[in-house]
């Protein structure tokens, strides 16, 4: 299956979950291959620092597409945005799946209104990709409102499915980042570790971890 994390705007995330996405599923003993199509190259950034520090499993990260190597692998994800506006419509039409981090704000709400039109532009095949959107670096305050009206937004948006797990605004996710390990690899029992395992547990499997 292949898997897009996308957005059309900046600042999203998208990195960070492809990352910890793919490292739980070799946890769930998938074969993973990644695509880094981003010219920041953010991606197969972390998977170096892993392979340097000799963590385990290594991650496997490509810049170039390989067609040929798609049928060894289990899951496909793709790391894209906007700087390579080809490679992205190039992933659309052929991926399977299309995760969909969103930040809490009306200009992310507008970005996945646009990144959803490029969406169905470019679909070529007759089955559409399924569409997740998600609520990511969301406030942890109870008081602040930004969160929950970005997710009523969401709501009024045709032809998607939104995951109502969240991954919050934590120190974990840069921290672990930048070490080259994934949330729950860093802290097993932290907060993000969990809710990002509920995230993937309900995006691949389509119910929540018990």
């Amino acid at each position: 299956m292949i898997t897009i994390v996308g957005n059309l705007k900046g600042g999203a995330g998208k990195s960070t979950v492809a990352f910890n996405l793919a490292i739980w599923l070799q946890s769930q003993q998938k074969k993973v291959l990644c695509y880094d199509f981003d010219p920041q190259l953010t991606l197969s950034d972390v998977a170096g620092v892993r392979e340097e520090e000799g963590f385990l499993p290594p991650l496997t990260v490509s810049s170039r597409y390989q067609k040929d190597k798609v049928a060894q692998y289990d899951e496909i994800l793709i790391d894209v945005g906007t700087a390579n506006m080809t490679a992205m419509k190039r992933a659309i039409a052929m991926a399977d799946r299309i995760l969909i981090p969103v930040a809490p704000s009306q200009a992310d709400v507008w970005s996945t209104q646009r990144f959803l039109y490029l969406i169905s532009s470019t679909i070529r095949n007759e089955k559409p990709p399924q569409i997740s959107v998600f609520i990511n670096r969301a406030d942890t305050h109870k008081g602040i409102r930004e969160t929950a009206e970005t997710e009523e937004a969401l709501r009024t948006l045709p032809g998607i499915q939104i995951l109502k797990q969240r991954l919050c605004q934590r120190t974990a996710y840069r921290r672990s980042f930048s070490e080259g390990l994934a949330v729950f690899e860093l802290n097993p029992r932290s907060k993000a570790a969990e809710e990002l395992m509920q995230l993937a547990y309900t995006f691949y499997y389509g119910e929540s971890q018990t």
